[in-house]
């Protein structure tokens, strides 16, 4: 039950479990009926280099990939800029994938010709050698937050006709995305000015350490490379250990696990917990007051419902106007729809548009 537990409160991928062991396969998404008389938006392949990722202990790639759509109107109309929307993708997967489990370029196209004004939107790419950064500042796994929130938004401006005020920047995220969304817009507000967090994980500090199996497993792990060998849920156990725990002084993975030789290590638990946005949040009210628009969605049949709602309530109880949505579906199945007919209109409505 505690590998059950991990899955649902601090797992953040398109993979979730839905009953008990053995890992479900990876579920499917389906993609919205295409909209008749869309234009196609122009798809590239980048790399965006990070100075905030400049030598991270894991080694993970400093130049990373990113998907960058470009509205039908880029071309031809040379003096305009455009806002841009940043979309982070879940844990085990990189941008390429979550393109395709929210049908990109063919959801953005739905969007633009069902009325949503035309933007840029760009997918970074945050996969790491344990699969995952949590888009969270490690001396292990680079500091991903700040890449985000600074270098590829600074990349961005430099190198497209974008709007370069905050009110004309949206960040949304989904899964391990979604806390990423959750952690970067509060921290970040002076770099966002709208926020989309779709189906979070992580935001609940956990209960206690993974069990004693999967404790030995980790520690018998020698290098890097041989986190691929790993299960699933030990894998994210990994990836969280690098992002909340690092030690630049344990070698060869440079990360603190919660545990050790059987027992709990209440200090490192304490690491993980002060990276739990629902423990931090009160910290950034002003901020998240300052957004034009926030909304949270998550499926009904989705294990990280519960959070999700909590903050909300959270936001409700502080007079922060946002949005939430619990609709039918489960913590996948539904990314298409909701990208084409709920993020991008969102975004359309409330990001700051040039003339």
């Amino acid at each position: 039950m505690k590998k059950i537990a991990f899955a649902l409160a601090c797992l953040a991928s398109t993979t979730l479990l839905l009953s008990s062991p053995p890992l479900a396969a990876q579920m499917q998404t389906a993609a919205p009926p295409v909209v008749a008389g869309a234009k196609p938006v122009t798809v590239q392949r980048i790399q965006i280099a990070g100075k905030s990722l400049e030598g991270n202990l894991e080694g993970n790639a400093v130049a990373r990939d990113a998907l960058v759509f470009l509205p039908p109107g880029y071309d031809k109309a040379r003096k305009k800029r455009y806002p841009v929307v940043y979309a982070l993708h879940g844990y085990s997967i990189g941008a390429e994938q979550w393109s395709k489990e929210i049908y990109v370029p063919q959801t953005i196209e739905g969007a633009f010709a069902q009325g949503a004004h035309e933007m840029i939107v760009v997918l970074p790419d945050s996969k790491t050698v344990h699969n995952g950064s949590m888009y969270s500042s490690s001396a292990t796994t680079g500091d991903f937050e700040r890449y985000v929130a600074r270098d590829v938004v600074a990349y961005m401006d430099s190198h497209y006709r974008t709007l370069r005020a905050r009110e004309s920047r949206g960040l949304v995220g989904h899964s391990m995305g979604g806390y990423g969304a959750a952690r970067i817009g509060m921290k970040h507000a002076d770099v966002f000015g709208s926020l989309y967090v779709m189906s979070p994980c992580c935001l609940s500090a956990r209960p206690g350490p993974p069990d004693e199996g999967m404790i030995r497993t980790l520690e018998a792990v020698k290098t890097p490379a041989d986190s691929a060998k790993l299960s699933f849920f030990a894998r994210a156990t990994l990836a969280s250990a690098a992002a909340w725990s690092p030690n630049s002084q344990n070698p060869p993975l440079y990360l603190d696990l919660p545990s050790k030789d059987g027992q709990p290590r209440p200090e490192i638990l304490a690491k993980w917990a002060a990276n739990a946005p629902l423990a931090f949040v009160d910290q950034y009210i002003g901020e998240l007051k300052r957004y034009r628009g926030i909304a949270l969605d998550v499926g009904d049949k989705d294990g990280l419902r519960g959070d999700t709602r909590r903050l909300h309530e959270v936001l409700d109880r502080y007079g922060v106007p946002n949005t939430f949505v619990e609709y039918d579906g489960d913590h996948t199945n539904k990314l298409g729809d909701r990208f084409q007919n709920h993020v991008l209109p969102f975004f359309s409505r409330n990001l700051a548009r040039g003339k």
